[in-house]
């Protein structure tokens, strides 16, 4: 992927963007909210009140994208960021992280959602394992007042080496040891407006279930309503107090916890996740959007705040069928016979390569028989200490690592999937293409600066609609993990995980506007930097762009669609792309096996 925007463009663009901003010099507040996982076409003015007014009467982005893979922790990077996770090197929750993580017990696979794994990951990687400024970090330098709030794991990644106070950082793990402390004016704040200084646990919503037993049917009210609560009755009071422009980060869990562990459908792809759970999530979110609005209201604020609504991602829901894979012949204790078992990426790629196959979350332990990794992670080699193999299992989409780069090895692997029945779309780390049948990593932007290890080869599975009005609303999708078909998943090419719900409302936006250009996630980061004329030097050049298009006498660019298609493999398989691009920069609507994948039809395969 080429720097996305040319010089000139960028120069109008910028100039544009200035002309936008340049109306008033009142100080501008940016609040980003971030439903986790919240589908567009979900949002209604029934569902959802407080996104749906903002939408229409605000900025309604109906060509918004998530970045793949769709997972939280890299669209984390690329809003905070607004750089492509080609240079972010958040490639997915799960990562090869190239060393063995001491506060991941040890792991070389580290679920990174997680404040100590990122401390671990930024100390390892020279204090900044993104390699780029957050918008947070830049607003900080500048004298603004800075917070995020939410969700463990992203909420950090806005300002993820800053553990001081100087941006106020409240998450699953505030008030314990492994949290990011709290100043003491924060917590007597916090008491004085009756909350308490440690977060509040999930409850039932954590409650995924298993096998036998369904997961949760409540939505993530409590956490949701501290989160919201520490925002509008402890920090905006003090921002107001402190009389600078401010950036708040409110991370919902909600819809995406709900949506993981629901137990309206368990081993039953319908209705999935469109059941009364995930409905009731949906609400709870609104309503934590809503509270901080006539927050603004309430303080005076509401004039001098721009509110963007961004989810990370889209959402589907699991199936754990496959007629080709020799691990869901297998018989394990707690997965329903016939299906998937976690880890059956690792597991079928050790049987088919006739490797031994080690748990990286185990302490390197085999794998025996009729057992797969205990996280779905493996090692594959006959040393699992310099493995030939890693696997990154995450959910819709799985990471490979080839740590010695061998395009004889890769090609093997590659075989081997082309294989399987779950598997749609496939890209190849640029250094071993061409392989027939897959795309290059820098054909969807995960080729750049990045500090943390590139993925080999990032494999994409299989999706399928149910039957519905839109089928990105009944979308299944095979996914790699601990969760029970019927349950829900991300992480996919599919239009139902890349197509998010965004919206925003503002002073420097238009009222009213519908945007049919592309967007993204990238974007988001971009534009806020804008608004709050926050600048730095980026070390890579996969970054995303200025929506001037929403902004009053902002510039509105063109957009065009392409499609990039391989070469077909020996079973005539082939990887196919549509994307649409602005200027230089690309959006990536989906991928996949042409009728393997919702959104991408067998007759719509031709390459232009």
């Amino acid at each position: 992927m080429r720097p996305l925007i040319t010089a000139l463009s960028a120069g109008l663009l910028a100039v544009s963007a200035h002309a936008a901003l340049a109306q008033t010099s009142q100080q501008r507040n940016v609040i980003l909210f971030v439903p986790d996982g919240l589908r567009a076409l979900k949002v209604t003015p029934e569902t959802a009140p407080t996104m749906a007014a903002i939408r229409d009467k605000g900025i309604n982005f109906t060509n918004s994208h998530s970045l793949f893979p769709t997972f939280t922790m890299p669209n984390a990077s690329g809003m905070s960021s607004g750089h492509y996770l080609g240079d972010t090197g958040i490639f997915s929750n799960t990562i090869n992280a190239g060393y063995a993580v001491g506060t991941a017990n040890g792991s070389t696979t580290p679920f990174i959602e997680n404040d100590p794994v990122l401390g671990d990951i930024d100390d390892h990687f020279g204090g900044n394992y993104l390699n780029e400024e957050t918008i947070l970090k830049m607003a900080r330098d500048k004298g603004y007042s800075t917070a995020a709030v939410g969700k463990l794991g992203p909420t950090l990644m806005f300002d993820h080496n800053e553990r001081t106070g100087k941006t106020i950082i409240i998450d699953d793990q505030t008030g314990s040891p492994a949290g990011v402390p709290l100043t003491d004016d924060l917590k007597k704040a916090l008491t004085d407006a009756g909350l308490p200084t440690s977060a509040p646990s999930r409850g039932d919503n954590g409650k995924a279930g298993d096998v036998k037993t369904a997961g949760t049917t409540t939505a993530n009210v409590t956490q949701g309503k501290f989160f919201a609560d520490a925002v509008t009755k402890v920090i905006l009071p003090a921002f107001k107090a402190r009389n600078k422009p401010f950036i708040i980060v409110l991370w919902s869990r909600d819809p995406d916890g709900s949506q993981h562990n629901q137990g309206d459908s368990l081993n039953s792809v319908t209705p999935g996740i469109n059941g009364p759970t995930s409905l009731a999530a949906i609400k709870n979110a609104d309503d934590n959007l809503g509270q901080v609005r006539q927050a603004l209201k309430d303080l005076g604020l509401e004039a001098t705040t721009n509110i963007i609504v961004s989810a990370d991602h889209g959402f589907s829901t699991i199936s754990k069928e496959s007629t080709t894979s020799p691990a869901a012949k297998g018989s394990y204790p707690d997965v329903k016979e016939g299906f998937l078992p976690p880890g059956f990426v690792a597991l079928d790629l050790a049987k088919a390569l006739d490797l031994p196959l080690a748990d990286p979350d185990s302490k390197n332990a085999a794998v025996a028989a009729n057992t797969y990794p205990r996280l779905g992670n493996g090692l594959i080699g006959k040393d699992p200490a310099k493995p030939e193999i890693v696997v990154a299992a995450n959910g819709g989409s799985d990471l490979i690592y080839l740590p010695k780069a061998d395009r004889k090895l890769a090609r093997r692997v590659v075989d081997a999937l082309l294989a399987q029945d779950y598997v749609s779309g496939i890209f190849v780390n640029d250094e071993l293409a061409p392989i027939r049948g897959t795309l290059r990593l820098s054909s969807v932007g995960l080729k750049g600066s990045a500090l943390t290890p590139h993925p080999s080869i990032v494999v994409n599975f299989r999706s399928y609609a149910t039957g519905c009005d839109q089928p990105v609303l009944c979308t299944v999708e095979v996914a790699d993990t601990r969760l029970q078909q019927g349950q829900g998943m991300h992480g996919n090419f599919a239009r139902s995980d890349t197509q998010n719900f965004m919206a925003a409302i503002g002073p420097d936006f238009k009222t009213a506007y519908v945007n049919a250009l592309p967007v993204s996630n990238a974007d988001v980061g971009m534009t806020i930097a804008r608004i709050l004329d926050l600048k730095t030097a980026p070390k890579g050049k996969l970054v995303g762009r200025v929506m001037t298009e929403t902004m009053p006498n902002g510039a509105t660019p063109k957009a065009y669609a392409g499609t990039l298609a391989s070469p077909p493999s020996s079973n005539g398989l082939r990887t196919v792309l549509h994307f649409q691009r602005v200027l230089e920069q690309r959006y990536f609507d989906v991928a996949g096996f042409p009728g393997r994948t919702v959104g991408l039809e067998a007759d719509k395969s031709a390459r232009r």
